[in-house]
């Protein structure tokens, strides 16, 4: 079976239809926007990039696309209150490309990371997570910076456990727990500095995606190089897409690494 953007139109369309949805395809951009009828807020989903997940993983992209958007639908008709819901609160990285506003042009809550990387902050709603934003800090009365203090407690609270690989004398830690804050962990100093102890070469830091943060000790250039493709791979294949860079971590820094792969094949 061969996919293209008109047919992951037609399916999504079967999947997404609802009396409580409104469907609307815009050529030019090839976008699908699904919105719900009472409230007209909305998602748009990029039909190109869904067709090139289909190529890799099949009905299990679409799947995913199906899930994610009626998850948002359902969080954006509802009001969410953070009182009484403090243990709930984390830190999210996204790229610095991600929408600062919704779609409402209410601007969400965020902090300066990296030149590759912001914080946001949300409010954890079990399968999915709302995005904090102004006007619910205003309402609350939510000081900015009880806000980062809990979301970093909160964010220290969870799994730091990897998985190890070795590749050419390199060894690469893998963190996935598919709890939504994995790349989170980015922001989790006592984890990385207990992890600085045990890398004996360069230790690289990279965030992919929302779903997997990796952690290199980096030995040789043929380590750079794996790292390169690594984590391109991963940012392609990702649902929420951060950066492809890596990171060289010290003395709790982060600095950006443009990696040429001189081994990679063409």
């Amino acid at each position: 079976m061969k996919m293209d953007t008109m047919k992951m139109k037609r399916e999504l369309e079967n999947r997404l239809r609802s009396e409580k949805r409104s469907l609307k395809y815009d050529r030019d951009k090839e976008t699908l926007r699904i919105e719900n009828v009472e409230t007209g807020k909305g998602i748009n989903v990029s039909l190109p990039n869904i067709v090139s997940k289909w190529h890799e993983k099949k009905e299990s992209a679409i799947d995913e696309v199906v899930y994610y958007v009626e998850e948002a639908l359902d969080v954006m008709g509802v009001q969410q209150s953070m009182s009484g819901k403090e243990n709930l609160i984390f830190p999210v990285i996204r790229s610095t490309s991600f929408p600062i506003e919704s779609s409402d042009g209410i601007p969400f809550f965020t902090e300066n990371h990296t030149a590759e990387t912001r914080i946001f902050y949300a409010l954890d709603l079990g399968s999915t997570y709302r995005l904090i934003d102004e006007v619910m800090l205003e309402k609350e009365q939510w000081d900015k910076e009880e806000i980062k203090q809990m979301a970093r407690f909160n964010l220290r609270s969870l799994s730091t456990e990897t998985k190890e690989d070795t590749v050419a004398g390199n060894k690469f830690y893998f963190l996935n727990t598919n709890d939504g804050y994995d790349a989170s962990r980015i922001l989790n100093d006592k984890f990385l500095k207990e992890m600085s102890l045990r890398i004996t070469g360069d230790m690289t830091v990279s965030v992919p995606h929302q779903d997997v943060l990796i952690i290199g000790d980096i030995q040789n250039e043929t380590g750079y190089d794996v790292l390169a493709q690594m984590t391109m791979s991963f940012f392609t294949n990702g649902h929420v897409p951060i950066t492809a860079l890596s990171f060289i971590y010290e003395d709790g820094q982060f600095e950006p690494i443009f990696i040429m792969g001189k081994n990679r094949k063409q």
